[in-house]
């Protein structure tokens, strides 16, 4: 080998480490340019918050077509009022015995933070588990006991009676009228009233009778009693029980009926009147949005009537004469803005004693406390106990 060849071997050899040093630092840079270059990381996403839940212990079953299945329509609006904010879930026929407090303790064992128990009977089983456990809510139907985690609400069912009324005095052609009772407390008592009283502003000459099944659902013990009634020469009924069962005796005699709680014209077309239905929607989605937002609070009464939305008297049928609907129009657009009362005197009960004055208007403490039959109303008061 010649020396020139030589030379340009020994520089390629000894500019070697140098290109060698200069390819890694130029590795080095690319790599450093290619973590500077890559996007940040996104941060974490907050933790969905549970949703709250809600339980619903009712008297009798959703499918009763009437009290319970009003209450469960107005579970599903809050469901579908609050998406996946809230998780609700009911029991159904709940006895009002001492299972319902073994009832309240499981829905607070499963976690639910708002319980709603839907009848009067439930009242005592709920506060004293309202009582035992601080961080639950209660909310309590026609009840009257409150605590500091636990309210009542109720809906002015006797607006609904009343309207219901004035078409059954319009209607009657026997002039009596009959009404399948549950149990004698104010609230049922109060019913029985008022759709006397609406009965006797379109026709003076009627009168009530009343047969008790001491029981908020029995069909076989409604058909019986309203049987018993039409027998007895009533040709118009209503009830306060929770089935559709006087309507379909009602129906099998030719005689008129009505649907209470929630709109029944499908179990008996030819003899319903009216539906004197409650919407417990709108106290339901109230109540379940402060215990969202944390505004609920214990220790109050709620009673909602038309003003609210909460009554309502629905699917008029076709024979009601013209005159008999406006005169509905009218009396509930006066219970709407204030301007109609129904317990305004003089109202007379049955033993003839005035219990409201002329011209005096009958304020809700004295409605929580009815305990007599307004005179029309045939037969004794039985006793609650």
């Amino acid at each position: 080998m010649t020396a020139s060849p030589k030379r340009s071997l020994l520089r390629i050899a000894a500019l070697a480490p140098a290109v060698l040093a200069l390819a890694i630092a130029g590795c080095g840079k690319k790599e450093e340019a290619k973590t500077a270059e890559a996007p940040a990381a996104a941060p974490a996403a907050a933790p969905k918050a549970e949703p709250l839940k809600v339980a619903f212990a009712y008297v009798g079953p959703v499918g009763d077509g009437g009290w319970t299945f009003a209450h469960d329509n107005a579970r599903k609006a809050v469901e579908a009022e609050f998406g996946d904010k809230v998780a609700t879930s009911f029991v159904e026929k709940v006895p009002e015995a001492a299972d319902a407090e073994r009832v309240f303790r499981d829905m607070v064992g499963q976690g639910n933070k708002l319980i709603f128990g839907t009848t009067f009977g439930y009242m005592e089983p709920m506060l004293k588990v309202a009582t035992d456990i601080k961080d639950v809510k209660f909310e309590h139907a026609t009840g009257y006991k409150q605590a500091d985690n636990m309210r009542t609400y109720d809906s002015r069912t006797y607006e609904g009676a009343y309207m219901a009324g004035v078409i059954a005095g319009k209607m009657t052609k026997t002039n009596v009228l009959g009404v399948v009772g549950s149990i004698p407390i104010p609230e049922v008592i109060r019913n029985i009233n008022a759709f006397t009283l609406g009965a006797q502003s379109s026709n003076p000459k009627v009168k009530t009778k009343v047969v008790w099944v001491n029981e908020w659902f029995n069909p076989p013990k409604e058909t019986e009693a309203a049987q018993s009634l039409i027998n007895g020469g009533v040709d118009v009924l209503m009830q306060n029980t929770d089935s559709s069962a006087v309507l379909q005796t009602a129906e099998k005699n030719g005689k008129y009926a009505f649907g209470w709680d929630s709109d029944m014209t499908a179990y008996g077309p030819k003899a319903h009147l009216a539906s004197a239905i409650i919407n417990w929607a709108p106290y339901y989605i109230k109540a379940v949005g402060e215990a969202l937002d944390g505004s609920w609070q214990g220790n109050q009464h709620n009673w909602w009537g038309v003003k609210e939305g909460a009554i309502d008297i629905v699917s008029i049928a076709d024979s009601v004469p013209a005159e008999t609907k406006e005169a509905i129009a009218k009396v509930k657009a006066g219970l709407k803005d204030g301007s109609f009362a129904i317990w305004k005197g003089p109202i007379v009960a049955s033993d003839g004693k005035t219990v409201v004055k002329k011209d005096e208007v009958a304020d809700d403490k004295f409605l929580s406390g009815i305990n007599f039959y307004v005179k029309g109303v045939e037969g004794k008061l039985p006793s609650s106990n």
